[in-house]
Parts: C-alpha cells; structure tokens; sequence
C-alpha cells in the first residue's frame, strides 16, 4: 500500500479505514494489469461520492446565498465542474498517489487524465463520507472547494459560458455556435463525452464531460478563454 499519510495531513482526517481511501485512488486501467489486487476500482466511490457531493454543495449555497434558482444552480456548476475538481485533485498530489495502468500514468496533461482526477475527487469524497459521515465531507469541502466562491463571485465566472459565448459570437458574427460531440469513450456507467463548438465551421474550443451538457460548457469555457 502507499503511504497517505501526507494526504491525510492535507485533508486534515485521519481515516479509520485505509483501505477505503485506498480505493478510492484505484483507476480500473490499473485492476487491467494488475488481476490479482485484492482492492476494487474507485468508480463504485464515485458514484456515491457525487450525489454525495452535489448534496452537500447544493446545502451550502442554498444556506448560504439568497439568490434565484438559476443562479444558484450556474455557482454550484463553477464550482464542481470537471476542470474546477481536477485542479483541486492536483493540488492534493493525486497524480502521485493514483493506480493507474503504466499506459496512463504517462498521460498526465491529457483531457482523459483530467476526467480521472476529476472522478477521484468524487470517490475520495464518497470515502470521507463512509468513514467519516457527512460533518467531515463539509468541513473537508469549505477548505478545498468553498473557498473558491468568492473568486467566482468577483469575477462573474458563474456566468453560464455557454450563454456568454453565444452572446459574444452573435454580436460579432450575426450566428449561432455550433456543439458537436467529437468522441465518446469509457463504459456505458461512466462514459466521457468530448464536443467541440464550432462557428463558421472553423473549431473553436473543445470540452470533455460525464454528460453532453458538461463537455459543451467546458467548450464553450475554452472558447472564451480564445
């Protein structure tokens, strides 16, 4: 087993039970070669870790911010995006501490590893949430994701892109951007969409997601970033 006592520190918990945390960093390319490992993948964790997390987000901004629906529900999307918990998931070193096959450990700065961190914020959060209950997954998400609210705030960046983009390109061009799903991947339970928009054909941002919805937001998000 490695040792996480250093992301132990980091999340400031201390888990009863290692070997969930352990799972919860063990990708199935990894299981491919390695048959014989006694632990599971993460992606059980996963899906509990992520109704488990929109709770406790929703909660958050519901209590905490008096604002309409639609607001509401664009702040909750900056902030647990696939982008937003893969940055997150680097900062706590996951590059370093995932199982993963030799193929995809070398693929650090790809769009796929991204959606990997992203999913294994997720399962880490369904493995606080079994070992520690729901108290510690709040106190564990105001110091890692909460946090970046006022930046969001300040900047506006709740904003949906995909409506900013559109505003942008018809000011300047009279037409409609374009979403085109380029790829799809992974198995039917967590499957990783790629869109790409286009406007006059030409390509102008690509995004990956769990969901059309999601990789045409994070199209549209690199678009503006253009």
């Amino acid at each position: 087993m490695k040792d996480f006592s250093h992301l132990e520190k980091k999340l400031g918990i201390k888990f009863k039970d290692k070997k969930i945390l352990q799972q919860a960093l063990v990708h199935r390319s990894y299981l491919n070669e390695h048959p014989d490992f006694t632990l599971g993948n993460n992606e059980r964790l996963e899906f509990l870790g992520d109704a488990v997390l929109e709770l406790a987000v929703t909660k958050y901004l519901f209590e905490k911010y008096s604002r309409p629906e639609g607001e509401l529900t664009n702040l909750r999307a900056s902030l647990v995006n696939t982008k937003s918990l893969a940055k997150i998931a680097k900062d706590l070193d996951f590059n370093h501490l995932l199982y993963l096959s030799k193929g995809e450990a070398k693929d650090e700065e790809s769009r796929a590893r991204e959606c990997i961190l992203a999913n294994t914020f997720e399962a880490l959060v369904g493995a606080i949430y079994l070992d520690q209950g729901i108290t510690k997954v709040k106190t564990f998400l105001e110091k890692v994701l909460f946090n970046k609210l006022p930046e969001i705030l300040k900047k506006k960046l709740y904003l949906d892109p995909k409506t900013r983009f559109q505003e942008v390109v018809q000011g300047a061009k009279k037409i409609t951007p374009i979403y085109k799903v380029l790829k799809e991947s992974g198995p039917d339970h967590a499957k990783v969409f790629e869109v790409g928009v286009f406007v006059k054909g030409q390509l102008m941002g690509q995004g990956e997601g769990k969901n059309k919805q999601e990789a045409e937001t994070e199209a549209a998000r690199e678009a503006l970033s253009r």
